[in-house]
């Protein structure tokens, strides 16, 4: 499975976040930080992978970036966002419809009840909402992460994963289609706590290959 692997915008724990892509078998992966990689895919680099990775967190989109995008999406490209990547382009509304939720920032025009939350370093107890083939073969999961509140999640999704933490948003995985694309959301993956998590890497594997199937 060749991935194209996009960060930027946001601190991770480097050295473990790729020796966690390093350990996935059968996958290979070439690394583009942004703003290098939103030029990339307007040069229509992303047709040499199989699906596309986010982790970044990036606020700043081109006329030529959000067209690259829906062009990928027309094409059936799959995607997979992960963790902080929920955050990005505050200021284009389209891009919620292609994740399937939004982590809202405070900004112009945000009102405060729209504002979403975050906690740091808590225990996050996942059920399987529904099992597909990237929740196969579990059926509780649990991470020291990060959870995010108050976030707006599509009434389109197909929920993957449902955490009860008192500070959380109900689902922390969920499935996505925007055009002819297949979408993955994974909300744990804060830390190398996360990334050195057998189960994590069990889920970020069977993503990869349901998406890459969906190509």
């Amino acid at each position: 499975i060749q991935v194209m692997l996009v960060t930027g915008g946001h601190a991770f724990d480097t050295l473990q976040f790729f020796q966690m892509f390093d350990a996935l078998e059968g996958v290979e992966y070439e690394h583009f930080a942004q703003p290098l990689a939103n030029e990339e895919l307007v040069k229509g680099t992303a047709d040499n992978f199989d699906v596309l990775v986010f982790y970044d967190m990036w606020k700043t989109i081109s006329a030529p970036e959000k067209a690259a995008y829906l062009k990928l999406t027309k094409e059936g490209k799959p995607f997979l966002f992960m963790h902080h990547s929920l955050a990005s382009y505050q200021n284009w509304p389209q891009f919620e419809e292609i994740v399937g939720g939004k982590y809202f920032e405070k900004g112009r025009k945000v009102p405060e009840e729209l504002l979403s939350t975050y906690d740091h370093d808590v225990w996050v107890y996942c059920n399987v909402e529904n099992y597909t083939p990237v929740t196969s073969g579990f059926s509780e999961l649990r991470f020291f992460d990060e959870v995010y509140g108050n976030i707006r999640i599509s009434d389109d999704v197909k929920p993957l994963l449902r955490t009860r933490h008192p500070k959380s948003s109900d689902y922390v995985a969920w499935e996505n289609h925007f055009n002819t694309s297949t979408i993955i959301y994974l909300q744990p993956g804060h830390d190398r706590r996360t990334y050195e998590s057998a189960d994590y890497r069990k889920l970020l594997l069977q993503t990869l290959k349901y998406l890459a199937i969906t190509n």
